[in-house]
């Protein structure tokens, strides 16, 4: 690059920190930049359009243009030439703007008398603020070094945005991260809490974006990527016992961190003005962009990978972010792009609610939110950009809603919820040691669901007669390899011990899906959910599946034990894993090791093919519980990860109920124990439709077994059952309607 453009570039920059450092308005601010900006790039017309919301671009200051046309002027997202910068996050440079695809002319403004167009986005780390704009008559396409000091210049608008430069008396926008702002995502566990904000990688803030002496900040980019190289380099020490496929993404990982390429285009950006930091951010803003748009899935984990380094880098060079001692917030939210197990474990049980803008509902993070009974909104789109450790937030886990720094009458609402809800709890506790005995004599058992240790003390409190369904894959997925079967074993008898004699039915290990090892070779199936997982797993891997059975068994030392396995479709894979069991039986009993006093095995009916199978499964297998949240999904074909779908089919529907009644009365011909598992379960209105289907043991997450027992304390099933009945013979599609109205009269 000429040294002349880096001096001017340099220049350039030097100009605008002056003009920030002036104790002038936002709008003085914007406007004495445009004018900087088209005297150092020698055009007629320097403009800046800003986003009001969303999808609205304001023309907030211009030099060139017609001075009425600020905040007057404003074009939707993908409108004109700018919009399509705006929308496509990239460069639009052009000799004949009125001749260029989606050109919109605005009297208004002056403009068609220049005939040159380039813009370039205002952009933060793949947040686009807005669009930055030079024209000029002269017909003619801008340089590539004029391109690149246009977006050096963005960069840097960028960052004085963030840092709220144009805030104030005759405000070009308000002022970013203190508006309040709704957030739809999806349900990922029930529940209502406040809070505060708490950033799992908070949003590291660039306060020098201009360089005062490139070579002091080159020589502190250089240390910072030492330093980098260093910790990734232990970072591949500490996981020498990965995977093959594994260690392929750490040595790409491994890679970016020695790029030379990334090295050298930071330090020209220095060159060019922008601080160490700054000119890091630009690099990551343009690598997210990227990623944004790739297609190719490995070109994206690969840009991710580049991101996650830019943090770590950034971080450096800040002291900002992670591992700096930053303390929780009083009443903790936790606000994630994503994050892992063993990262969600580590915090504890003093989070009040998690956000993640990605996750899913099946997925580790939901399994620790219900363990922990607190809510989970997944999907809630661009929160890590909007949010601020400590912003006010609330979480409705009943509609996938987050309002991050509400207002007076959301924050007031919310509190009458947040009330109800402890009302209704109190009232629930009265029920705790009492029975779920229906009006008209049934006995309905009620048990929770768990999967950490961590659950195991809201048994007592909870009023469960025992645990239906206790996860074994936590301890599998928390770990960057594979536990030892000591170590399984006394977690498990740790389990039983908390138990305190209460039946705990064990699954075993369910994997696959969206639950993955990082130390098992990944496989890219196209629909995981029906792919190699669970029981699939088990019986492919029977070392595995054989040193967690010998693990349970040893764990009961000479208590019962209950076992059973995941996603079985027919009879043949329970019997292979039944004789697993056996074999694990077999050999303790050759070592000398006390073996379960009782034994019950049996299977989980998550897959329609199951309920039919020939009468000697049904005969052969201890018990059955179905898993609802799989079966539903696999009976409707809607997969519950699709918000399009998912909400679509409902449990009441008649056709459910029917494959149920079925299933049911297979059950009770055959002397089969049956039980329902999973989240319709904990849901009172369905536990109670079970229930009158012939349902007599149900299992639940343990803050749902106070309203189960309530309502079922209410009802004569013969009742509800008839409401059932007489809907299907209406033709109704769901019986919920008719159940509701009965229990109302």
């Amino acid at each position: 690059m000429p040294e002349t453009f880096e001096t001017e570039s340099r220049k350039l920059l030097g100009r605008l920190r002056d003009a920030m450092a002036e104790d002038n308005a936002g709008q003085e601010r914007l406007d004495r930049i445009v004018g900087l900006i088209a005297s150092s790039m020698r055009t007629e017309v320097c403009s800046i359009y800003l986003f009001r919301d969303a999808d609205t671009l304001e023309l907030c200051a211009t030099e060139g243009l017609a001075a009425e046309a600020v905040h007057q002027t404003r074009m939707r997202l993908g409108e004109g030439l700018v919009g399509r910068v705006a929308k496509a996050r990239d460069v639009v440079n052009t000799a004949d703007a009125p001749a260029a695809k989606g050109f919109r002319y605005m009297p208004e403004t002056g403009e068609e008398r220049f005939s040159s167009f380039c813009g370039v986005p205002i952009q933060r780390l793949g947040d686009t603020m807005g669009v930055l704009v030079v024209q000029s008559r002269e017909a003619r396409e801008f340089t590539a070094d004029e391109v690149y000091a246009l977006e050096v210049v963005a960069m840097v608008l960028a960052e004085m945005t963030e840092l709220g430069a144009f805030v104030g008396e005759g405000a070009a926008l308000s002022a970013r991260h203190q508006q309040p702002v709704l957030f739809r995502g999806t349900v990922g566990q029930e529940g209502a809490a406040g809070g505060n904000v708490f950033l799992h990688e908070p949003r590291v803030v660039v306060t020098n974006p201009i360089a005062d002496d490139p070579e002091i900040e080159k020589t502190r980019l250089t240390e910072a990527i030492d330093r980098l190289r260093v910790s990734v380099d232990k970072m591949l020490a500490r996981n020498s016992g990965a995977s093959a496929d594994q260690k392929d993404v750490f040595e790409a990982y491994r890679m970016f961190a020695n790029s030379r390429s990334w090295q050298k285009r930071m330090l020209d950006d220095i060159d060019n003005g922008l601080s160490a930091e700054a000119a890091v951010e630009k690099e990551q803003s343009l690598a997210r962009t990227r990623m944004s748009q790739a297609k190719d899935a490995y070109l994206r984990d690969r840009l991710h990978d580049l991101d996650d380094l830019s943090n770590r880098l950034l971080r450096i060079l800040t002291g900002q972010g992670k591992d700096t001692g930053a303390e929780l917030p009083e009443n903790p939210v936790l606000v994630a792009r994503n994050i892992g197990p063993g990262e969600l474990l580590d915090y504890g049980k003093v989070l009040k609610a998690i956000v993640l803008e990605e996750g899913a509902v099946g997925s580790h993070a939901a399994v620790v939110a219900r363990a922990w009974a607190i809510p989970l909104v997944i999907h809630a789109k661009n929160i890590t950009t909007e949010a601020l450790n400590g912003d006010p937030i609330l979480v409705d886990g009943e509609q996938g809603v987050v309002h991050l720094r509400p207002d007076d009458t959301v924050r007031s609402a919310f509190r009458d919820k947040i009330a109800m809800q402890a009302a209704a709890q109190e009232r629930y506790a009265s029920l705790v040691d009492k029975p779920a005995t229906t009006r008209c004599g049934q006995t309905i058992a009620l048990n929770m669901n768990a999967g950490l240790m961590a659950d195991l003390p809201s048994l007592p409190s909870s009023g469960a007669e025992g645990v239906g369904l206790f996860r074994t894959e936590l301890q599998f997925l928390i770990r960057n390899q594979m536990p030892k079967r000591a170590e399984l074993s006394a977690l498990y008898a740790r389990v039983m011990d908390a138990a305190d004699g209460k039946r705990v039915a064990f699954r075993t290990l369910d994997i696959g899906s969206d639950k993955v090892l990082t130390y098992m070779k990944p496989n890219d199936e196209p629909n995981p959910a029906m792919g190699w997982r669970a029981i699939r797993v088990g019986l492919d891997k029977p070392g595995v599946l054989r040193m967690q059975l010998q693990a349970l068994i040893r764990a009961a030392a000479g208590r019962p034990l209950a076992v059973m396995f995941p996603f079985v479709a027919q009879l043949q894979e329970y019997r292979d894993a039944r004789a697993e069991f056996d074999k694990a039986m077999e050999r303790e009993r050759r070592l000398g090791h006390p073996l379960p006093e009782k034994v019950e095995v049996g299977a989980m009916l998550e897959t329609p093919s199951l309920a039919f199978a020939p009468d000697k499964f049904f005969e052969d297998v201890d018990f059955l519980s179905i898993g609802g949240n799989d079966l539903k999904q696999f009976f409707f074909a809607a997969d519950r990860e699709n918000e399009r779908v998912r909400r679509r089919y409902d449990t009441l529907n008649v056709s459910f109920l029917a494959f149920l009644e079925q299933l049911i009365a297979r059950c009770e011909a055959l002397d089969t124990p049956v039980s329902f598992c999973g989240e319709d379960a904990g849901r009172p209105i369905e536990a109670v439709c079970f229930a009158a289907l012939g349902l007599r043991s149900l299992s639940m997450r343990p803050a749902s077994i106070g309203p189960v027992k309530h309502l079922l304390r209410q009802v004569d099933l013969g009742q509800v059952k008839a409401a059932m009945d007489a809907a299907r013979d209406r033709g109704e599609q769901s019986v919920r309607h008719a159940v509701i109205e009965a229990l109302r009269g």
